[in-house]
């Protein structure tokens, strides 16, 4: 064996000899290329829901009126401040971090310490944020009733804002007339053996309609977006028509089958991309908590480099990243 290539340490057993490629040690190499392969699937994915935004385009849920919660002011609508805030937070943890690295090089481990703590502490409060945001968005905030077609029924009436009439939303819980029909939840021993149904939603088509009936100042609108942008509001007459003759579910929130807000679809890549990448922040957290005790440890210290602390801040910038994109494609756009 040539004698230059058995002293070369582990660095060079690991890639046979020669120059490190581009001056990038192993583990950063390996780090970059895990970086550019998980962006490719993010890439996918955001690519599939711009085509699927394009094909319904004129269904699609307007943002400003879906993400308007703010933890502590329920009841208020301010849209995309909290998804703002987050985003800050984010970016924020992508600072420290740079912090952090920058101390490693001077091996500075009180510096690396305290950025690094920071930086935990900001992805925590973004994963908790984006945990609160999904809680919400499932939980729904006025319903609305889903027809045999699939559209989705929401109402409102007319209020004088400024000289200006505009639409606000009611909730279906501040209207709707309880009927004393007989419902009963299909369970396993009323029905089919082994065969549970679904927990039945809180009101009827019917209790929706005589409510309806019972407000002449509330009016539907369905999720087809006009040409001012907003989405269409029907009379008087085909709001009582389209819940008596197309009424099928009364929905609340959003799940992967059902949607408030619009079309199924806006809620099955909300839940499965910001999932995805909030799955990314976690283990990312998780990550540098133990880099953290490490550097505690001064495990870094003996080894006289804080490359580690390097290689976690490039996928931490990877996460901030995507989120940059994520958040431009859900709430910007």
């Amino acid at each position: 064996m040539d004698t230059t290539v058995a002293n070369t340490g582990t660095e060079g057993k690991t890639w046979g000899g020669g120059n490190k490629p581009l001056g990038a040690s192993y583990g950063k190499m390996m780090m970059w290329f895990f970086i550019v392969s998980d962006a490719l699937t993010f890439s996918g994915f955001l690519a599939a829901y711009g085509f699927s935004r394009f094909k319904f385009i004129k269904e699609w849920p307007i943002a400003d009126e879906v993400f308007t919660h703010v933890p502590f002011l329920h009841g208020q609508e301010l849209p995309m401040i909290y998804v703002a805030f987050m985003t800050f937070i984010l970016i924020m943890s992508s600072v420290t971090m740079v912090l952090a690295v920058d101390a490693g090089h001077h091996m500075n481990k009180a510096k690396v310490t305290l950025y690094m703590f920071l930086t935990i502490i900001g992805g925590a409060i973004f994963v908790g944020s984006q945990a609160w945001e999904w809680a919400t968005f499932i939980q729904g905030d006025y319903g609305a009733v889903q027809t045999k077609g699939g559209n989705i029924l929401q109402f409102g009436e007319y209020v004088n804002v400024d000289g200006e009439q505009k639409f606000k939303r009611i909730s279906i819980d501040d209207f709707a007339v309880p009927v004393t029909d007989v419902r009963v939840e299909h369970e396993r021993k009323n029905g089919l053996w082994f065969v549970d149904e679904a927990p039945l939603p809180d009101y009827t088509v019917n209790e929706i309609y005589k409510g309806l009936e019972a407000n002449p100042n509330i009016l539907v609108r369905n999720q087809i977006i006009n040409e001012e942008g907003e989405k269409t509001v029907l009379s008087r007459e085909e709001s009582l028509k389209q819940i008596k003759e197309n009424g099928k579910l009364v929905v609340k929130g959003a799940n992967l089958v059902v949607n408030e807000y619009g079309t199924s679809l806006f809620a099955d890549f909300f839940f499965f991309i910001t999932g995805f990448h909030g799955f990314h922040v976690f283990s990312g957290v998780v990550i540098n908590i133990i880099i953290f005790f490490n550097v505690i440890l001064g495990t870094y210290e003996r080894r006289g480099s804080y490359e580690m602390v390097e290689k976690v801040g490039l996928y931490w910038h990877f996460v901030d990243l995507v989120w940059v994109f994520v958040f431009t494609f859900f709430y910007l756009v």
